[in-house]
């Protein structure tokens, strides 16, 4: 069996990000992945303006507290003030331009103003609650970063530069081949003996939730033609391949004779973590295709740990591999074994400084009630015995799986 690490830097090196690239419209970046560096093109702010409701003066003309000064001209946001005149002020609001000869600007709240006159109640320091022009974005700088993944911020940053569109890659195009006789689509009534097909929709929504476009699902019986005219379809149409079960030693595990009978070749196969282990990386046709072990909790943690790093690679991202955080284990019984072992976790507030994170108490491979109520997946590496109030290196989900 291969390490964990090993398998994990090996699948995220596998993805080649995309060739090709469109262009979309702020409403459709969300999601989207950036194909090319951005630069401003507009100095941010455009000019000094205004941090804070109140007056815009000379310091020097307030250095003595109590001093009252006429006020000029009252100017809002978007409208531009006149020079400011010696021994003057000029109300303004946030956002409003500095007027040309004033070098601070005083809060409403240190101020009172009556009959047009302003009286200043403490000395300011020059350049307090100036925003300075260009301190946030300035001309030429580069702003974005090609292999961004675009969010909230990164498109509002986009819209205050005036841009109405970006390039992007295109999404990722995945396809999902579900393998045996005893599966059958939820909605349809069970025969005796047969369960329903969780791992398909899971795996697409998995899929869907990194970014890439609604998979293409197939589902083969098992049969070894069906197999291969499954896999075949979907590497034909896809940019990466997911086969789910039929990947191990059995009778039945048709998935990797037909990856062989279609002339591809194994990179690795079997890896030394829990749940998990039968797992295979394969190329077919130039394209990479992975296979999964077909209990549901054992895909899911795979999904997690290998793929998404996969995915996020040939999607063109900067970031492949999302950060690991540490943790406190919350455990009634010594835990380690042979292979890396990933417990599912729930993690809450700690009492020094780091999570508190507690297994679920079913972790079977099957078990899937644990991936609705699971936060994350904490490592107990190889060879390890830990007890309670160890700290170990976890995976949350909310990280590794966007």
């Amino acid at each position: 069996m291969l390490d964990f690490d090993t398998a994990q830097a090996r699948l995220a090196a596998r993805g080649r990000g995309p060739a090709g690239r469109e262009t979309a419209p702020l409403d459709a970046l969300p999601g989207r992945v950036l194909a090319a560096d951005i630069h401003a093109v507009l100095d941010l702010p455009p000019a000094d303006n205004s941090a804070m409701d109140g007056y815009a003066l000379r310091a020097a003309d307030a250095a003595t507290p109590g001093a009252t000064l006429p006020v000029q001209q009252r100017c809002f946001a978007g409208q531009t003030p006149d020079p400011l005149l010696p021994g003057q002020a000029i109300r303004l609001f946030t956002g409003s331009v500095i007027p040309a000869g004033a070098d601070t600007v005083v809060m409403q709240e240190d101020c009172r103003e009556e009959d047009g006159r302003v009286t200043i109640l403490t000395s300011p320091p020059p350049g307090q609650h100036i925003r300075r022009r260009g301190e946030d974005m300035s001309a030429e700088r580069l702003v974005l970063g090609q292999g961004t993944l675009l969010g909230a911020g990164h498109i509002a940053v986009l819209a205050s530069q005036g841009y109405d569109r970006a390039p992007v890659f295109p999404r990722l195009k995945i396809g999902i081949l579900t393998t045996g006789d005893e599966l059958v689509p939820p909605g349809q009534p069970l025969p005796p003996a047969a369960i329903h097909n969780s791992n398909a929709p899971m795996l697409a929504s998995l899929c869907i939730g990194l970014g890439a476009a609604a998979p293409l699902l197939r589902h083969a019986r098992d049969d070894a033609d069906a197999t291969c005219q499954a896999l075949a379809e979907l590497n034909e149409s896809c940019d990466l391949v997911l086969s789910v079960g039929g990947a191990s030693v059995g009778e039945k595990d048709l998935v990797k004779p037909a990856i062989e009978t279609l002339g591809g070749t194994l990179d690795l196969w079997r890896v030394r973590m829990k749940p998990g282990k039968p797992v295979a990386l394969a190329e077919l046709k130039g394209r990479p295709l992975v296979c999964l072990p077909g209990n549901p909790s054992s895909a899911f943690a795979v999904f997690t740990l290998l793929v998404s790093p996969l995915i996020r690679s040939l999607q063109g991202r900067r970031d492949v591999l999302p950060p690991i955080r540490r943790g406190i284990l919350d455990i009634t019984r010594p835990v380690g074994g042979d292979r890396d072992d990933f417990l599912r976790i729930q993690a809450a507030q700690g009492a020094a400084g780091l999570p508190r994170l507690t297994p679920h108490t079913q972790q079977s491979s099957g078990a899937m009630s644990s991936l609705a109520w699971a936060h994350g997946l904490a490592r107990i590496p190889a060879g390890a015995r830990l007890e309670a109030g160890a700290e170990v290196d976890w995976m949350a989900l909310s990280d590794w799986l966007v």
